[in-house]
């Protein structure tokens, strides 16, 4: 007769959330010629995300990867609405892809985010989800070259998390 043991409870490992305070940083340049995208590296000088868009002439739709370049999050940007508005979509196999993970849109008030010049340092603190941080710095940049300089996240269906 087989014995049956429960199964230990172990946490899953999420390779986008880390359980220390880590730094980014982000340089506002595609490691691809002729693409339009960022390349994020980690404190120890790897590659950890990049954001390509393989179209020059449409800026509307551009991808968060990981070093590999399996899509972990697109981003869309809606130009029906009266200031324009991005949405991501998450790419795990669980996910609805038609439901927006995120929302980013222009704050209404006088208030917003401005972005520096091509670098940027980017510290995400624990259990934080780093893909969430960098599809929102990807949004930002993307409104920055389209004259929209503040924005307001929205987490629709999950709860709120803060940027610090």
């Amino acid at each position: 007769m087989a014995k049956v043991f429960p199964q230990s409870q172990r946490p899953t490992l999420d390779p986008f959330v880390s359980f220390e305070r880590q730094t980014f940083t982000i340089w506002m340049k595609s490691l691809l010629c002729q693409t339009n995208g960022c390349t994020v590296f980690d404190s120890d000088g790897h590659v950890v995300y990049r954001v390509d868009n393989y179209d020059k002439k449409c800026r509307n739709k551009v991808y968060l990867m990981d070093l590999r370049g399996r899509v972990l999050v697109t981003i869309r940007r809606k130009r029906l609405q009266f200031f324009g508005c991005w949405y991501g979509y998450r790419w795990d196999s669980s996910a609805n892809r038609e439901k927006p993970w995120f929302q980013v849109r222009r704050k209404q008030l006088s208030s917003g985010i401005t972005l520096g010049d091509d670098v940027l340092t980017l510290v995400v603190e624990p259990h934080v989800d780093h893909s969430l941080i960098m599809a929102i710095v990807t949004v930002v940049k993307y409104q920055k070259r389209n004259s929209l300089d503040s924005v307001e996240a929205t987490n629709e269906g999950r709860e709120e998390r803060e940027v610090r």
